[in-house]
């Protein structure tokens, strides 16, 4: 049994955590690509921040290229994907990160866009809270600006499948379970 390897790429706010909730409920695992830089930060011993977590992102990236949190994330990916059937992987943000993924698991990777509208991304945002969101719709655009200059506009255009998340939470999770059937190819 071939590992499945299912990417989620989009803006922040545009729902992948939430489908990569989804997902586990079918004992998927998931790798954040969040959470190598959160260590990161943790390492150098800074406080979780939207601040810090930018600044060590962007580092990162130029240190180590533009695909340095993919390649840092593969290993998770292996050892969580050990006799499962897919893992997920939340939080793509550029091309060169889908560069790496395609390299390492071939035709076993497949890239999922979400998308919403900034209105609604930025509503989702200001009222969920995490550590690392930006405070202010000012600071949600600079991040915008900063993540497309990743290439996440890019990697948006490389996805192999979209769902559009401007509906109800219900709808977005329906749309998640169809994706995943279609890909691992098994009712659930």
């Amino acid at each position: 049994m071939a590992l499945e390897v299912i990417s989620i790429v989009g803006p922040h706010g545009s729902g992948k955590t939430e489908v990569a909730k989804v997902l586990a409920r079918f004992d998927v695992p998931c790798v954040r690509m969040g959470d190598v830089v959160w260590e990161e930060v943790r390492r150098r011993g800074q406080e979780i921040t939207e601040a810090n977590v930018a600044k060590v992102a962007s580092e990162l990236r130029e240190q180590e290229g533009l695909g340095a949190i993919a390649k840092r994330c593969i290993p998770l990916i292996k050892a969580q994907g050990k006799n499962k059937r897919a893992v997920v992987v939340d939080g793509i943000r550029g091309v060169a990160e889908v560069n790496e993924f395609r390299r390492t698991f071939g035709d076993n990777f497949h890239l999922l866009a979400v998308q919403a509208g900034e209105p609604i991304r930025y509503s989702r945002i200001a009222s969920r809270g995490r550590a690392d969101d930006a405070d202010t719709q000012g600071r949600f655009r600079e991040k915008d600006r900063r993540e497309f200059g990743w290439g996440l506009d890019e990697a948006l255009a490389l996805a192999d499948f979209t769902i559009v998340n401007e509906g109800t939470l219900e709808e977005l999770h329906r749309k998640a379970v169809e994706f995943y059937e279609r890909v691992v190819g098994e009712k659930v």
